[in-house]
């Protein structure tokens, strides 16, 4: 089937110059419906859809300012090119400010209104691929994104609800691969900043004189090598989101001067006199344990409490592995979308079984790597539990609950089930302490002894 031929209607009150137009622009492969009066396009309008209206202006009863109007009403997107004796130029440039994309002025040549058609469609065409693009990233990158029905998922998707549009900072803590970049991205992805940047900075993979020039910026001449002024990260997320992953590993120094950033709401870039007023909202993340890091002087007591308004802890894999199938699926759709010459297509009854007694200590992340790799080296439509990897294959079925080592104290074992316990919870201490049958003080007890 061929391309489809953009429709034009063309509204003359002089019908024979309408259907001359109409006649010019089926010859250069559009389909353009000439119509005699301003009434009848209007009710062609309702009745028909039209990627562009070329009308002109001076008409009875209906004339050209009027159907304008209503056109963009109908369809603020459709572009509308305006016909106008020279006499009428005030009012030609008068529907320019009311939403015409263009006018002409009789006479004009036929190849003149067709390069204006080709450029308003061309312009429309660019802002719906711009929207379509901005839904699908909104779909990666929101709540939708976190994969599972866990309740330990269902738990970390409510709290991400409920705070994406506070704008108080965000600490999102759990360990190594469990997804807090995709946390991060969806507490700015459902919130009102979405149409803002998301930056983000890894605090553990720069050295320190380096992250300090990249998160606050720097005036030319700072230091050598400094020939221009530059920004900084805080600066270019303005209005939007500054994702600070591995916070822990933030330097003593630079935690003071984050702490003044979150206290003032301005940032002094390196080598300058003044600040400047930023709107930024903070989201961090860490796998460590900060209490403990604040106890060893290695993070600051006064930041971890600026930074710990609103956390969301995320359970480890092995905690919810009734969410692997689901997770799998997903990887998998990615990994075949990636590389199509796959033959991979499923994993086995065997395969899954495997997959979930397995513990899983790089979590989510471990899990989408083997995803990608069986993938890309898969041979057979599904894969069996013998393709997978050796760590894996062979592992020892076990339950949620594991007796294995040492014998260990009663009172570890209330500790370490208080954790778990946290965790399905998606971090609510109150609904935790309720589910175990305890008070808040015993739960809180249970776990600083864990610290």
């Amino acid at each position: 089937m061929g391309k489809r031929r953009p429709r034009v209607l063309v509204v003359d009150d002089n019908f024979e110059m309408a259907r001359t137009i109409a006649e010019g622009l089926m010859d250069r492969s559009y389909d353009a419906v000439p119509v005699g009066s301003g009434r009848d396009a209007l009710d062609r309008l309702t009745a028909e859809r039209f990627d562009v209206v070329v009308t002109d202006l001076r008409m009875p009863n209906v004339d050209g300012m009027e159907l304008l109007a209503s056109s963009r009403k109908a369809d603020p997107d459709r572009p509308v090119i305006v016909m106008t004796a020279y006499s009428a130029i005030d009012t030609a440039v008068e529907s320019i400010r009311q939403g015409a994309y263009h006018y002409l002025t009789k006479p004009f040549k036929q190849d003149e209104l067709v390069i204006f058609l080709e450029r308003a469609l061309d312009q429309v065409r660019a802002k719906h691929e711009a929207t379509a693009l901005r839904t699908a990233l909104r779909a990666r990158f929101s709540v939708s994104s976190i994969i599972g029905q866990s309740p330990a998922i269902q738990a970390v998707r409510d709290r991400i609800q409920r705070v994406a549009d506070a704008p108080a900072p965000v600490i999102v803590l759990g360990e190594t691969g469990t997804g807090k970049g995709v946390v991060a991205r969806a507490l700015h992805g459902d919130s009102r900043r979405s149409e803002k940047p998301f930056v983000s900075v890894n605090c553990a993979a720069l050295p320190e004189a380096l992250l300090e020039s990249e998160l606050f910026g720097y005036v030319k001449g700072a230091f050598t090598g400094a020939a221009a002024d530059r920004p900084g990260l805080f600066a270019e997320a303005e209005g939007g989101s500054l994702f600070l992953d591995e916070i822990g590993d933030l330097p003593l120094s630079l935690q003071a001067k984050l702490l003044h950033v979150l206290e003032s709401g301005t940032v002094r870039p390196v080598g300058a006199t003044k600040e400047r007023e930023i709107d930024v909202r903070i989201i961090a993340a860490t796998h460590r344990n900060l209490v403990q890091a604040t106890r060893e002087a290695k993070f600051r007591e006064d930041l971890l409490y600026r930074l710990d308004v609103v956390s969301i802890v995320l359970p480890a894999l092995r905690d919810h592995r009734e969410d692997i199938p689901a997770l799998l699926e997903h990887f998998l759709a990615e990994c075949r979308a990636k590389y199509p010459q796959s033959e991979v297509r499923s994993f086995s009854l065997e395969a899954m079984s495997q997959l979930r007694r397995y513990r899983w200590p790089g979590n989510v992340r471990e899990l989408a790597h083997m995803v990608e790799k069986l993938v890309l080296l898969g041979r057979t439509s599904e894969i069996s539990a013998l393709d997978l990897p050796n760590t894996i294959r062979g592992v020892a079925a076990e339950d949620t609950f594991e007796f294995h080592g040492e014998v260990r104290p009663m009172s570890e074992i209330e500790r370490l089930y208080a954790a778990w316990a946290l965790a399905q919870t998606g971090g609510h201490r109150g609904q935790t302490a309720e589910k175990l049958g305890v008070d808040p003080k015993t739960l809180r007890k249970w776990l600083e002894a864990l610290e």
